[in-house]
């Protein structure tokens, strides 16, 4: 999955670092595209940076620190150009991948919280933790996680693929975000029911992964039918809900995701 990195290792303590020349900068458009090189492997710009921009530490991977320019950028350096994350997706693989993905969710964070939301005033970095803090009032805010949940509902030997009505194209499982007030389990329930009319019991947790492209954290549950196995699927937000056999599952063209890794197991009978 994206953050299986290992031998490398991500440090998100934070940190008031300086940055400087030997350091990875990473940069954004108005599109929510990064700033890469344009190489067969993923590169990000070092340390240089137009005199008046202010940085603040992301975190560090192995003993390269990657700091974030928090606005939006237009720098057209030699070599360079912006790319989606869902183009870096499908092109490279590796640490710097999960960089990119990592560094959006902060990027979309401090974007979208510029002012406080209790009095107005414009909001301040904290210099000892990851926050923004109001120099007025004393509020504090934290990074935003969403918390959703992929799910594999299987019947037998058959597991239950959709595919979204829009965006993503390939084989994908049940899933959805948590609302107030329910557990993750509850949440399992509910979206299952919501898009394709059934009923799961034995719900077991898998797994969990970040996925900063839409900020979240993703739980993956495991989770048998029950009762009826007829599918009505909600036609507003799948274009495709069907039971498929093990060895008839289509896996999406990466291994990045633990959607992808879930029918993987369940396609090779190792979970």
């Amino acid at each position: 999955m994206i953050q299986d990195i290992s031998p490398s290792k991500l440090d998100n303590h934070f940190i008031n670092h300086t940055m400087n020349n030997g350091d990875i900068l990473l940069q954004f458009d108005s599109d929510g595209r990064i700033l890469v090189h344009e190489k067969e492997k993923l590169c990000f710009p070092c340390g240089h940076l137009p005199a008046d921009w202010q940085t603040i530490y992301a975190f560090s991977i192995d003993d390269t620190k990657y700091f974030l320019y928090t606005g939006i950028s237009d720098n057209r350096q030699e070599g360079y150009r912006y790319l989606s994350l869902r183009d870096i997706r499908s092109r490279f693989t590796g640490k710097e991948v999960f960089a990119a993905f990592t560094v959006y969710h902060l990027w979309k964070w401090y974007m979208d919280n510029k002012y406080c939301g209790k009095c107005r005033g414009e909001l301040d970095y904290d210099s000892k933790e990851r926050a923004l803090k109001c120099p007025d009032c004393g509020n504090t805010i934290y990074p935003r996680i969403n918390p959703a949940v992929i799910v594999g509902v299987t019947h037998e030997d058959c597991l239950l693929l959709t595919k979204y009505r829009k965006g993503f194209a390939h084989n994908a499982l049940v899933a959805g975000f948590a609302e107030i007030g329910e557990t993750l389990e509850e949440t399992v329930e509910r979206e299952v029911m919501e898009e394709t009319g059934l009923r799961v019991k034995n719900i077991q947790y898998y797994k969990s992964q970040p996925w900063g492209i839409a900020q979240d954290i993703l739980v993956g549950y495991f989770c048998e039918a029950d009762g009826d196995f007829t599918i009505h699927m909600d036609e507003g937000e799948l274009k495709y809900a069907e039971w498929v056999k093990r060895e008839d599952i289509v896996l999406q063209p990466d291994n990045l995701s633990l959607t992808n890794e879930m029918m993987k197991v369940f396609k090779e009978n190792t979970r």
